[in-house]
């Protein structure tokens, strides 16, 4: 199907928000009149949070002012209106879009990898064209729509991080899968709702993929995926790659030397330390990247740059390994669990036992080896739905499968058939062995003390039955051996409970 207008896909799709209501008078105080200087002071002062703030940063290394800062009037005489206004708006967006680390989004990490990316935009500013007000806003909102998918549609999102982790496709990519549009859209769409102007937006709509930007936003955009990279170098992986990447993208689009390249990177790390704090975002152990060389130097004693560079990509490329192992089992042991279990008894699901039963007939059948099965069965345990509830029902049924699978072998397949009914399937066991382990589930469960709700403790027997299939003694299909333990079962039931019987 053709989307004729993807915007409003995306519309309908994600719950865009509102403008907090500060950004809204914000960005009323500029609108070009000869009061706007006043007006923006006035509605930042009218919040002595955000007042204090904006001072301290404005007095910052980001500034590096020759003369002091002491009230929010004099700072938009020495910075200027714009800039003011952008250092509000980005003081007031990140605090509201803040939240807590949760199912795999780290609201502190987005937001320490986007002002670290707005700290290298300042910074790359005067080396391509000259200082802009707007680049260190810009570069911190763009990847907002990140942040706006994900409190819109929190678990398609968390899937769109499950996905690009497994799969190793680009977030882009991932979220065009399974949204229809990617962040970069809808970050552009809400900030031009919220009024902010196109040097703002249109260069965010492209800053994963300059090329596609129009002339007049092109600059910018690729100033934007530039700023991505630097935040990259100490908030990605594959540092050693990005920082040759950086060094090469200075050289030939800004002819930017290998030493003043080597000197942006490293300042990108010193001074986003210190905007990180205005914002309070931990910036944790942010060092400059010459740095991190000089250590791996020293631990390693190896004098050899490039050497160096390729023992700090070996090591990474494991780390990242390792770490993506680790995940993948964890999902894995998950699916399975979700699976194959039976959430409240933890043994095995009647669609694993069926399976295990074909596989484990076809394994009799061609190593010609005995195959057993026991059905076995709560007595009475309507009544202890009945007369205790069916949370103690649930207990009892917890503390009898505790007790099957601690006297059951590693190779046995015990399984919640349904309801109080379990069932063993026990590879290479013959009809004595099978009766002999069924007796001794038998005795365990008889002599269980089970403390129920309200500290009554109950005591529950079973009655199994049990059969076996061997291959040189005929043919069996799983119905049949199924249908002939069941039988066994109930004439184990009919024949006065808590004991077990043998049919063949």
């Amino acid at each position: 199907m053709t989307i004729e207008n993807p915007e409003n896909l995306l519309r309908q799709s994600i719950k865009l928000p509102s403008p907090p209501a500060i950004a809204i008078r914000i960005l009323e105080a500029v609108k070009g009149t000869d009061s706007s200087s006043d007006e923006l002071s006035e509605v930042i002062s009218a919040d002595p949070a955000l007042a204090a703030k904006i001072l301290k940063l404005a007095n910052s290394s980001l500034y590096a002012l020759s003369c002091p800062v002491d009230s929010i009037k004099k700072s938009v005489t020495v910075i200027g209106i714009n800039a003011l206004k952008n250092i509000a708006l980005s003081f007031v967006i990140v605090k509201e879009l803040r939240g807590h680390a949760e199912g795999g989004f780290d609201f502190d990490f987005f937001w320490k990898r986007s002002l670290t990316a707005a700290v290298g935009a300042d910074l790359l500013s005067p080396v391509a064209h000259g200082k802009s007000d707007d680049l260190f806003v810009t570069a911190l909102l763009q990847d907002i729509g990140i942040v706006i998918m994900y409190l819109s549609r929190k678990a398609d999102y968390l899937r769109v991080l499950d996905e690009r982790m497994t799969a190793g496709s680009s977030l882009c990519a991932t979220e065009q899968h399974i949204f229809g549009f990617d962040h970069q859209e809808v970050g552009a769409l809400v900030l031009k709702d919220w009024g902010l102007p196109d040097t703002i937006y249109e260069p965010i709509r492209h800053h994963h993929c300059p090329e596609q930007a129009t002339e007049k936003f092109a600059p910018r955009t690729h100033m934007l995926w530039l700023s991505d990279r630097l935040s990259s170098v100490y908030h990605g992986s594959h540092r050693v790659e990005v920082v040759q990447q950086v060094r090469r993208e200075l050289a030939e689009r800004y002819q930017v030397d290998k030493e003043a390249a080597q000197t942006l990177i490293d300042t990108v790390a010193e001074r986003s330390v210190e905007v990180l704090s205005h914002f309070d975002v931990p910036p944790v152990d942010m060092k400059p990247f010459s740095l991190i060389l000089q250590e791996a130097n020293e631990e390693l004693g190896k004098l050899n740059f490039s050497y160096e560079l390729l023992v700090m990509e070996l090591k990474q490329s494991m780390e990242r390994a390792e770490k993506l192992a680790v995940q993948l089992r964890a999902a894995n042991k998950k699916l399975r669990d979700m699976a194959f279990c039976d959430s409240l008894t933890g043994l095995y699901n009647y669609g694993f036992f069926q399976d295990a039963m074909d596989r484990e007939l076809k394994r009799s059948a061609r190593y010609k080896s005995p195959l057993s099965l026991i059905m076995m069965d709560i007595d009475n345990f309507k009544r202890v739905n009945d007369e205790y509830g069916h949370q103690s029902g649930d207990i009892v049924l917890q503390k009898v499968c505790s007790v099957i699978s601690k006297n059951t072998r590693n190779s046995d397949i015990a399984a919640r058939y349904g309801g109080e009914e379990f069932a063993i399937i026990l590879p290479e066991t013959d009809i004595r062995g099978a009766a002999f382990m069924a007796e001794r589930v038998r005795k365990a469960i008889e002599k269980l003390e089970i403390e129920v709700t309200g500290g009554k403790t109950l005591h529950v027997t079973i009655s199994a039955g049990v059969t076996s299939y061997h291959p040189g003694e005929g043919g069996a299909s799983k119905l049949q051996l199924i249908a002939t333990a069941d039988k066994a079962l109930y004439l184990s039931k009919n024949t006065g409970r808590n004991k077990i019987s043998v049919v063949k």
